[in-house]
């Protein structure tokens, strides 16, 4: 329940590792953007060392921050969240996210109107402005996954036979369906947690919201990409974008292998031996370079 008893409307996790200060400003955006929902927001620290967690104790007195001793990475850390939150919607939001004022209550109100719908994004803007491409796209098919790791996803980004990855060929200025959204601003009902399920625990970073997408629509549910709000993503400060070349290298592997542990999962008895045979080549040769080559 949120304040004067009324029922909470929306109860945000926000999963922090070492980024104190893009928290800060993550939590300043939620503060005056909620319009007139009831909000409560739950920060689950995975033992960072900056001091965010007493960052968050110091100013943001109403947050409420579970500090844990170790990185168990952004699945288990967001269901450890989830099992507080106590809203009509849940939203997972990246503490390297900061909402535009009308966001929240906007995307609140879109699923109101939308009741077939399990979960919804906005659009995510990287710090250039341009469209962060995780927050649309289709399920990594062997053939959508194939044109992504080749590089024929880059050269016809539009086209439906080649785009089906990033579904470039749907505009990315209307609101429509989607098969996949980001766990960087992932808004979902309550109420279907606990028939899907939690966030599968067995991915540490990266396709667990692809997994999630996979089982809340096998499940019924629509997902839906309304680019009418927006969200500050600077995604370009950690994981696959960071500055640094060994980190950046070691998230690249971890997002290939969690694809093709997607694949192991949910594809691989819909298809023949040769095509798994083939997918898993693609990924070993990707891996293999990047390890070698670095690219």
């Amino acid at each position: 329940m949120g304040k004067n008893g009324k029922m909470t409307d929306v109860s945000i996790v926000i999963v922090s590792y070492n980024t104190s200060e893009l928290l800060r400003k993550c939590l300043v955006s939620v503060a005056e953007g909620t319009g007139r929902l009831t909000v409560e927001t739950v920060v689950v620290d995975n033992g960072s060392q900056d001091g965010s967690a007493a960052m968050v104790r110091r100013q943001f007195p109403d947050v409420r921050i579970i500090p844990l001793d170790r990185n168990t990475g952004f699945s288990k850390a967001n269901n450890i969240g989830m099992k507080h939150a106590t809203g009509r919607y849940v939203l997972l939001l990246n503490s390297d996210c900061e909402l535009d004022k009308n966001t929240l209550p906007e995307m609140a109100a879109f699923l109101d109107q939308k009741p077939v719908a399990g979960a919804a994004t906005c659009r995510l803007n990287l710090s250039d402005g341009s469209i962060d491409p995780a927050c649309h796209r289709g399920f990594p098919t062997p053939w959508a996954s194939l044109a992504y790791l080749s590089g024929l996803e880059r050269l016809f980004p539009t086209t439906r036979l080649f785009g089906g990855y990033h579904m470039g060929y749907q505009k990315s200025g209307s609101q429509h369906e989607v098969d996949c959204i980001s766990g960087a601003f992932f808004m979902v009902r309550k109420e279907l947690i606990r028939p899907v399920g939690n966030l599968d625990e067995d991915y540490f970073m990266y396709a667990e919201d692809i997994d999630w997408c996979y089982r809340i629509k096998k499940a019924g549910w629509q997902i839906w990409y309304n680019p009418d709000v927006s969200t500050v993503h600077r995604k370009k400060q950690s994981g696959r974008r960071h500055p640094e070349r060994r980190v950046r290298i070691a998230a690249e592997l971890e997002f290939h292998r969690n694809n093709l542990k997607f694949y192991r999962k949910h594809y691989r008895h819909f298809y023949n031996p040769l095509v798994s045979a083939l997918v898993e080549a693609a990924y070993a040769v990707r891996l293999t370079l990047l390890v070698i080559l670095g690219v």
